[in-house]
């Protein structure tokens, strides 16, 4: 989470927009995604070349060596176009080389390509009216990429704390349910999911790529050597591993740029309504990890949602109808894990009930992490939980491991304050060992419930339907020694307004 100076930073960088006549938060963001792509490119580009040199290869490219094509008519030294080199410049001289040759350069970046950030980009627009301004605003952005970067061991985590925080500026953050998913608990999903280098891996309701990208560092980190063992393995890395989708343009190209930055050239990041009928993968049976936080609209429009899903659970409710498409989109042997508002695990409708006893019955539902309301302030103060299951189309639940989150490592008012408390370590652990849970009592932080109990609870999933609290016997001295005690205060007392009464007459 953001705090202290670095918030502060944030906070007088959108406030200088302001002042500097570009007020519309949603532009704003997207000016500032712009500058922050172009910071990225140059810091890659040097991670890049120094890592090839360390390793006494030769065969590096750097988009910005020689001459670079910025159009057909215009061609410029590739050094201008650096952050680290334009950030120097007079604001006059760096407005017109951004405007007139960085801008241009991210545009047609993957220009000829059959690539997201291709089709994407063709629509991004520069908007920073004046040099004054574009100067002003790499020279905070500057500063807090200083800021950022001062832990190196959790840069990646605070630059999406950074946009994090800059998405909940946007007036219309929390429109349709989309709230963004805090990256300590997209962190934390993806190191209980596993994901491994020749995975399918969807986020179907995509927004910024924050799954998908922690999925692409955390297989970057711990698989680098089955994602770079072949030509054939770094092509699928690269170009069919990771896909999303949403119905945001804005978010489909800050996805797309998300994904780049963090080293992954061609990414399926596409436009389209998931639960429609465009949505063409919904019975395609071709992923095999689908790791999402679906918007939780409340109800929709008919109209607006495939047949095969409301045929399957006739419902308004998005949550519910995403749960169904995941199952459609999984291959068998597929595993999900998405964040479900808690009405999902105990609400009494048929399709409420229907959906669960699919993910039971049906499937291998494996656990059930129920989180605490804080977790998404200061934007919404609704309660989740976290479902985990594999599509097997023909049962495999034998008992669903159930855990209480009750801290995350943050205060969960809205400030969202470090704090020491935090389960997240302990419930990784107890997840990648969940043969040691089995003996747990249910009056614990986590246990198991047998499918045979789900059952007889209509498939309820809320994990107070099967807590135990355990109530200990407090001892009390006999009543004589208590009334003794009353007896000995109040003699105190009285005596104690004795003297004040004494002293108040002299």
């Amino acid at each position: 989470m953001i705090a202290g100076e670095l918030k502060s930073k944030i906070d007088n960088l959108w406030e200088t927009f302001a002042t500097g006549g570009l007020t519309n938060p949603l532009n704003v963001i997207e000016q500032i995604t712009y500058l922050m792509f172009i910071k990225d490119l140059d810091d890659s580009d040097n991670r890049r070349r120094k890592d090839n040199a360390f390793l006494g290869l030769n065969d590096y490219k750097s988009i910005f060596d020689g001459e670079v094509q910025i159009d057909d008519d215009v061609v410029v030294d590739g050094d201008e176009l650096r952050w680290s080199t334009f950030k120097d410049f007079a604001p006059e001289k760096m407005f017109t080389v951004v405007q007139t040759e960085v801008f241009p350069f991210i545009k047609n970046l993957k220009n000829g390509e059959d690539s997201s950030f291709a089709r994407h980009m063709k629509d991004a627009t520069f908007l920073i009216p004046t040099p004054g301004l574009l100067s002003k605003v790499v020279e905070s952005l500057d500063e807090i990429y200083r800021l950022m970067d001062a832990d190196v061991s959790k840069r990646a985590d605070i630059r999406g704390d950074v946009y994090e925080y800059l998405l909940g500026k946007l007036s219309t953050a929390g429109r349709n349910g989309q709230f963004r998913t805090p990256r300590h608990i997209i962190k934390m999903m993806v190191e209980l999911m596993n994901p491994q280098a020749n995975d399918s891996i969807c986020d179907p309701a995509a927004g910024t790529a924050g799954f998908l990208v922690e999925a692409a560092e955390y297989l970057q980190t711990k698989k680098s050597a089955e994602i770079y063992d072949s030509k054939e393995s770094k092509d699928y890395f690269h170009n069919q591993l990771f896909t999303g989708y949403d119905t945001d343009p804005t978010m489909l190209r800050i996805g797309a740029m998300n994904m780049l930055t963090h080293g992954v050239d061609n990414p399926k990041i596409e436009y389209q309504d998931s639960l429609s009928d465009q949505n063409n993968d919904r019975d395609k049976y071709k992923y095999s990890l689908i790791m999402a936080n679906p918007p939780f609209k409340g109800s929709l429009d008919y109209d607006s949602v495939s047949d095969d899903l409301l045929k399957t659970c006739k419902t308004k409710k998005t949550e519910l109808l995403f749960l169904t498409l995941f199952l459609k989109m999984l291959r068998v042997g597929g595993r999900c894990a998405c964040i479900v508002p808690d009405g999902v695990l105990f609400g009494s409708s048929k399709a409420h009930k229907s959906i669960r006893k699919v993910l039971v019955e049906d499937n291998n539902l494996e656990a059930v992490i129920s989180m605490p309301s804080g977790v998404f302030k200061p934007y919404a103060g609704v309660s989740t939980a976290i479902l985990i299951f594999t599509k097997t189309g023909n049962g495999g639940t034998d008992k669903v491991w159930f855990y209480d989150m009750t801290a995350d490592g943050f205060s969960l008012d809205d400030k969202r304050t470090p704090v020491k408390e935090n389960d997240i370590p302990d419930i990784i652990e107890r997840f990648k060992h969940l043969d040691k849970e089995i003996d747990r009592k249910k009056t614990e932080k986590s246990f198991m419930v047998g499918k045979k109990d789900i059952v007889a609870n209509d498939y309820d999933l809320s994990i107070n339907r099967y807590k135990e609290i355990e109530y200990k016997p407090v001892e009390y001295p006999p009543t004589k020694d208590i009334i003794a005690e009353i007896e000995k205060l109040d003699k105190e007392a009285n005596d104690a307004l004795q003297e004040l009464k004494a002293l108040l007459k002299d």
